[in-house]
């Protein structure tokens, strides 16, 4: 058995270690004692280890907690709205009213004319209804929570059954299900229709007295195809309103621009779209393609729009000052747009790049990486996907580096690229690491050939 003298003392460890990361000496200290209290426990269980291998696991530790914290990342996955990198990037006129707004004092909940409190988010809420062209629009912290916030305020202990399509019961990030939101909800789940099709008369059977609205979700994270059929948008609000129903409807993405038209993409559905329809309400994300930050978007009826921000749940979910801050900014972005000319926002121009730019980076960046180097460098055709459970069919032509170590595995080379300062992540395909451009912002280019010396250094 190793004897528990083999372990090394905290305070020796923690001078070792320090020069290994950034972080506080309090939180090195303190990983450091939670790591040596677990190989106590082991050692004396009668396992053995060598010291050496109780250090090296140890300073493993610290350095895959110091990888956890929130750090800058060069996406070179080619996923647009990647949940796992943060989503949409923010423009530059949102990141600077960050700054100012975070540092300081502001008119959050004050009316500046009249010196009294005021309503929190009365110009974004006044900003977006005009934008998406509705009645009204408010703003929570993410769009399950609109959705939650939404059915609350619509069902009652008498009306509590919500009318869904069964091709519609979708699982949304996370393994959050539908069926499963409107149960936290307290609602009841009337499923309609089959998984392929789903006509209005489907609908109009399952109404009923307690029939409290019909939700309509967009399939936006997968399709189907073939034998299918749905009621149209206008069929099914005129059968809502003839029983004096709300129609409501999901639609995750967001997109406020024709997606055609920025990119060979499939037309996602606008908000502005589903309520000219004759929509109630719509349902959608902050931060997929609208370019914003995280936050659950209503708008509508005004009506209903009130009631729900009246409800004792709004203030749970809420956005704060600095997500309001962001919204408001990308909100008036798209205000101060001109036809379809596109705001200035990053993740409306990834989808817009023409691959010839994508091109001349991809060349310049090897030009600048000497010839004697332990891979295989060259550009290749690639494809990218908006990602963020958006427009699941659709890929655009993309362009990558690719990368063929002659020297160790292509995992090696991308464990030192995420590793590395500042981290990329790339995809590994026929046994060569992607580095797929059209995520990369221009201005990263120098970043991302400094990592690609420092990773395939001897």
């Amino acid at each position: 058995m190793t004897p528990l003298s083999q372990l090394p003392s905290v305070e020796k460890l923690t001078v070792q270690l320090e020069g290994l990361t950034t972080l506080p000496r309090p939180l090195v200290t303190g990983l450091i004692k939670r790591e040596v209290a677990i190989w106590r426990e082991r050692l004396s269980a009668g396992e053995e280890h060598p010291r050496a291998d109780i250090e090296s696991s140890i300073t493993a530790a610290l350095r895959a907690f110091a990888a956890s914290r929130l750090q800058p990342v060069l996406n070179a996955t080619g996923v647009l709205i990647h949940t796992n990198l943060g989503r949409s990037p923010q423009g530059a006129r949102s990141a600077d009213a960050l700054r100012e707004i975070a540092t300081g004092y502001s008119n959050l909940e004050f009316d500046l004319p009249s010196g009294t409190r005021g309503r929190r988010a009365a110009y974004l809420e006044s900003a977006l209804a005009i934008l998406l062209e509705a009645e009204a629009a408010t703003a929570v912290n993410n769009c399950a929570a609109a959705l939650v916030l939404t059915l609350r305020h619509l069902i009652s202990d008498d009306n509590n059954e919500v009318i869904v399509s069964r091709g519609e019961l979708v699982e949304i990030g996370g393994g959050f299900r539908i069926p499963d939101v409107l149960e936290t909800s307290g609602a009841t789940l009337v499923a309609v229709g089959a998984t392929n099709k789903t006509n209005l008369e489907d609908y109009a059977k399952a109404i009923g007295p307690k029939t409290a609205l019909i939700l309509k979700v967009h399939r936006s994270n997968f399709y189907i195809e073939g034998f299918t059929d749905e009621p149209a948008v206008p069929d099914l609000a005129a059968l809502a309103h003839q029983h004096d129903l709300p129609l409501v409807e999901d639609l995750g993405s967001g997109a406020i621009m024709h997606t055609d038209q920025l990119a060979p993409l499939d037309h996602e559905p606008r908000p502005q779209e589903a309520l000219q329809n004759g929509i109630d309400l719509v349902i959608f994300s902050g931060d997929k393609l609208l370019g914003g930050p995280q936050a659950g978007i209503i708008a509508g009826r005004a009506d209903l729009v009130a009631g729900i921000r009246k409800e004792p749940f709004f203030r749970a979910v809420r956005c704060d000052k600095l997500i309001l801050t962001v919204l408001q900014e990308c909100i008036d972005d798209y205000l101060r747009c001109k036809g379809d000319t596109p705001p200035d926002l990053p993740i409306l121009t990834f989808l817009s790049t023409p691959l010839e730019d994508l091109r001349t980076r991809a060349e310049t960046i090897l030009a600048a990486l000497p010839d004697a180097l332990p891979a295989t460098l060259e550009i290749v055709e690639a494809t990218s996907r908006t990602g963020g459970g958006t427009m699941p069919k659709s890929e655009i032509p993309s362009l990558a580096i690719r990368l063929t170590p002659t020297n160790g595995s292509v995992e090696d080379l991308a464990a030192r690229l995420r590793t590395g300062t500042p981290a990329v992540v790339g995809y590994t395909e026929h046994d060569a690491l992607h580095l797929n451009l059209r995520t990369i912002f221009p201005a990263q280019d120098p970043f991302l050939t400094q990592a690609l010396l420092t990773a395939l250094a001897p």
